[in-house]
């Protein structure tokens, strides 16, 4: 699951909207849970349906959740799974992060700790170049997930020439044309995905492909390569490859940001602490924001003056159960960059810190 596939979840409103939140395992003997679970889950919902709406009025959403459960094959679970069912739409998203187990009627899908989730995870791009074909994935620590759709996976069919071409230079000079065409729309479809969801990117192919894509490509961040042909590697072991490189080259990302951040506060373009983060963020200066891994913070946000007051974390006033996720939203919807650092280095900086663009 992706950005995009959250903006579209958030952008839903059907009353009523179910979703149901679970935590899942890849091995035995904790997988042999997840059925028993995933069953209870359902249940509920069912009967809160039923409970809510009728039985007749409640049989078609019960129908399509029943549909889409026994679609379910736990044997590819990852760590998380969630399952959103109204009546214009339905799915079903494995997630490579744990989720508390829950049942959700609203007039919306329960996305918050999808999106929580979304945040606090090293997530990354992984694009396999290709001729059969071009694959991308979403990556979180070593486990991807293939993303079809929006032009992926991308197979390269090359146009025959009409006629036979009298010179090998001049076959050479079309392919090579047909070749830098296709990888310039390979680089446009990725565009789609990167704009929504700006992750770093790694990209694994042959030295010809790689050299291909780097000629055409507008995509500034691409952290990592990986050379070979992996067209027949699962999702599962090309994970594995790609993770130790890409958990590099985040490393050296995350050193980068703590340098920009001294350059930033010896310029005085910087804001430190929750509250002063929050208000340059909403201004639209914020350009990267550093995080503290295990910084959470409830809080409440006065809508006439869209002032945040910190609370504890069990206030009932509170209407923003972790300002911390809600500025990184922020600070991301306005082409911000956030990075995460360990527990302690923004000491100093009240544990978040801002550089500013002005």
């Amino acid at each position: 699951m992706n950005r995009q596939d959250i903006l579209e979840l958030q952008r839903h409103r059907s009353d009523p909207s179910l979703s149901i939140l679970l935590p899942t395992h890849r091995t035995s003997p904790d997988n042999k849970r997840d059925p028993i679970l995933l069953k209870n889950l359902v249940t509920e919902a069912t009967d809160r349906l039923v409970e809510r709406l009728g039985k007749r009025d409640a049989a078609p959403m019960i129908r399509e959740l029943e549909r889409q459960v026994a679609a379910v094959d736990l044997r590819q679970a990852l760590d998380g799974m969630a399952i959103f069912v109204s009546a214009e739409h339905a799915g079903v998203y494995l997630l490579p992060v744990p989720l508390s187990p829950r049942v959700v009627i609203d007039d919306s899908f329960a996305t918050r700790d999808l999106v929580f989730a979304l945040n606090r995870s090293a997530r990354y791009w992984v694009l396999t170049l290709s001729a059969q074909p071009t694959r991308l994935f979403e990556g979180v620590r070593d486990t991807l997930v293939e993303v079809r759709g929006g032009g992926f996976p991308m197979v390269h069919e090359s146009p025959e020439a009409e006629e036979p071409l009298p010179e090998m230079t001049e076959r050479s000079k079309l392919e090579q044309a047909w070749h830098k065409q296709f990888f310039r729309d390979v680089d446009r479809a990725l565009a789609a995905y990167t704009k929504a969801d700006p992750l770093p990117l790694c990209v694994v192919g042959v030295e010809r492909w790689l050299a291909y894509f780097r000629n055409v490509t507008d995509h500034k961040d691409i952290v990592a390569t990986h050379t070979g042909n992996h067209d027949q590697t699962s999702p599962r072991e090309l994970g594995k490859l790609v993770w130790p490189v890409v958990a590099d080259a985040l490393s050296v990302k995350r050193q980068r940001a703590l340098d920009a951040l001294d350059a930033a506060v010896g310029a005085q373009r910087f804001a430190s602490g929750l509250g002063e983060t929050w208000r340059r963020a909403q201004e639209g200066r914020g350009e990267l924001l550093l995080v503290e891994q295990g910084y959470h913070q409830a809080a409440r946000l006065d809508p006439s003056t869209r002032q945040l007051h910190l609370l504890a974390a069990n206030d009932a006033s509170a209407n923003m159960a972790d300002a911390v996720d809600d500025l990184i939203e922020l600070v991301l919807a306005k082409q911000g960059d956030v990075v995460f650092v360990d527990d302690g280095q923004l000491e100093g900086h009240g544990r978040v810190v801002l550089t500013l663009r002005y």
